[in-house]
């Protein structure tokens, strides 16, 4: 019997395939010819990445959005609400619609053994359609080439960064997972890399499939002033930009080559003073670098691999010096040692939390890992409730507490500080 609710559904569909990571186009071919899905009149774009993809892909829905397009919006994980996946117009949808749209994938799934991703991913195609949005905005899970989402073609592809992330699935060298992300390109269509350097694995997927390529620092780019940034596209200049609050430089990359997509698509509205005036607090999403004060100062980052550790760290050293206890969880598949280590220098307590999922690593777990390359002492919590309360009394008052590693981690966190409502999007 199908489940009633979404929670039963999300619950049912974890019990189908026992990969929770099973990459691959084939299943998804099948139901999307069985399935009422039309692509939008106006433009798919999707972005990949290792990490930027959801400030990126909000600021270019955003964007469309005050062009006086009608959007559609796919991200993934959730923070806490798994209805933050799927938006229209900037809002996530309700229960009852995406209850519906895992119906009609029962009705004609047969025996094929969709992924909780895969039937994630064809609730949301089937939701855009029926809504006949002009723009899908669409968010690649993981690695690119053959992440359910590249199901559908591109009109503009967008790759924000890559970084050693997800070894076990992409490969274990920078040129083998961009080759991944270069997947998302299409013939005679244009795709713009976010960094200055490019791998060479993004250059050659490029030049074999014909896509066009515009590259960061060479065919858009930004500056920034003490107090604002500027843009240059390929005929459009922007100047006096608000700087993203409480951001570093990356944030600023997202935003760059977000306008170099939107420019692609729909110049005019980059003409707009008050779309653009919204800019910089449309990819200040929940959980990434988020500060909060109550007796404690609180920063929340869903970083959960070394490259954007680095960028954390970075932004830590701006947040004062008062003592600064990390409370981290992380999937099996990240590189403890490596992500630990960029955020040590700072650091001068632990805390080992452990999440749900069996790709999480337990509290004591971690602790053992931590223990054996930072200086700084370790606690192992069994539950993200006992983080925070051995945090609030470790860390002292007006102490930082950072909290990091996984979405599965910053979520819960949120909600228990009464940060997080339904509604909102992370």
């Amino acid at each position: 019997m199908a489940p009633r609710n979404l929670a039963g559904w999300l619950e049912w569909q974890e019990t189908l395939n026992p990969a929770e990571i099973d990459l691959g186009l084939a299943r998804m071919h099948t139901l999307v010819g069985m399935l009422p899905i039309k692509p939008p009149p106006g433009a798919v774009i999707t972005i990949a990445g290792t990490n930027g993809k959801g400030s990126c892909a909000a600021a270019i829905e955003y964007l469309l959005r005050q062009s006086g397009r009608s959007t559609a919006l796919y991200s993934s994980p959730h923070l806490v609400c798994y209805n933050e996946r799927i938006c229209i117009d900037g809002q996530p949808v309700e229960d009852a619609e995406i209850v519906q749209a895992f119906e009609r994938i029962e009705a004609v799934r047969g025996d094929t053994s969709l992924t909780f991703f895969e039937y994630g991913t064809l609730a949301a195609f089937c939701i855009f359609s029926d809504h006949s949005c002009d723009a899908w905005v669409l968010e690649i899970g993981l690695g690119g080439r053959l992440d359910a989402v590249n199901v559908i073609d591109a009109d503009i592809a967008v790759i924000t960064t890559v970084g050693l992330d997800h070894q076990a699935w992409l490969g274990d060298t920078i040129d083998a997972i961009a080759v991944e992300k270069a997947g998302i390109m299409r013939a005679d269509k244009p795709v713009f890399y976010g960094d200055r350097a490019v791998p060479s694995g993004v250059l050659a997927f490029a030049a074999e499939t014909g896509s066009r390529l515009g590259v960061l620092g060479k065919d858009f780019d930004y500056t920034i002033a003490p107090d604002s940034w500027s843009w240059q596209g390929q005929s459009v200049r922007i100047s006096n930009l608000e700087l993203p609050p409480g951001a570093g430089e990356e944030q600023v990359r997202n935003l760059s080559t977000a306008l170099a997509a939107v420019e692609t698509f729909n110049s005019g509205v980059l003409a707009d003073q008050a779309a653009l005036s919204g800019l910089a607090f449309s990819a200040s999403l929940p959980g990434r670098f988020q500060l909060y004060e109550d007796t404690h100062r609180w920063i929340l980052d869903v970083a959960h691999n070394p490259q954007a550790a680095a960028a954390l760290a970075c932004k830590i050293r701006t947040t004062g010096d008062a003592p600064l206890t990390v409370i981290l969880a992380l999937q099996r598949d990240k590189d403890v040692a490596a992500f630990a280590c960029e955020l040590a220098p700072s650091a001068t307590r632990w805390i080992a939390c452990s999440t749900e999922g069996y790709r999480a690593y337990k509290s004591t777990e971690l602790a053992a890992q931590l223990s054996g390359v930072v200086d700084e002492p370790v606690t192992a919590a069994d539950s993200v409730g006992e983080a925070i309360e051995i945090a609030r009394r470790e860390a002292g008052p007006g102490g930082r507490i950072l909290v990091c590693g996984s979405f599965m981690l910053v979520g819960p966190v949120l909600e228990l500080l009464g940060l997080y409502s339904r509604g909102t999007r992370g």
